[in-house]
């Protein structure tokens, strides 16, 4: 199989899923608080690895994780009805930090630029 169709299969599934757990899950918190960010296929599309955003507490994170792994077959069957495949894959889900990176790494920027403008402030004086 090529890499081009597994990944638009992965597209497709990132897109269903995300779909399935804002609509199909009853947990409401999950729907609100959680976004699929990514979704990688193997080549042989035996296996998915979806990433997972949650914007909640560390602790929130891991229980939330749970829920979703718990759900993963009913994600799964729901995956099954929406995508025509011979088979679908098994779902792993994993945290992705990506954003809470990205967000740290602006504040450090950010406080590296207020604290040059306050030793540029002391040159002038």
């Amino acid at each position: 199989m090529s890499k081009q169709r597994a990944q638009r299969i992965g597209e497709e599934i990132k897109k269903e899923i995300s779909q399935i757990i804002r609509m199909e899950l009853k947990d409401p918190a999950l729907g609100k608080m959680t976004s699929v960010t990514d979704a990688e296929v193997s080549r042989d599309l035996g296996y998915a690895r979806i990433y997972v955003s949650i914007y909640a507490p560390d602790a929130e994170q891991a229980a939330m994780l749970k829920v979703l792994e718990k759900a993963s077959g009913f994600i799964r069957s729901e995956l099954g009805k929406r995508i025509r495949l011979r088979h679908i894959p098994e779902l792993e889900f994993r945290l992705d930090k990506s954003i809470e990176y990205g967000a740290h790494i602006d504040d450090v920027l950010k406080k590296l630029e207020l604290s040059k403008e306050g030793k540029e402030g002391e040159e002038r004086e």
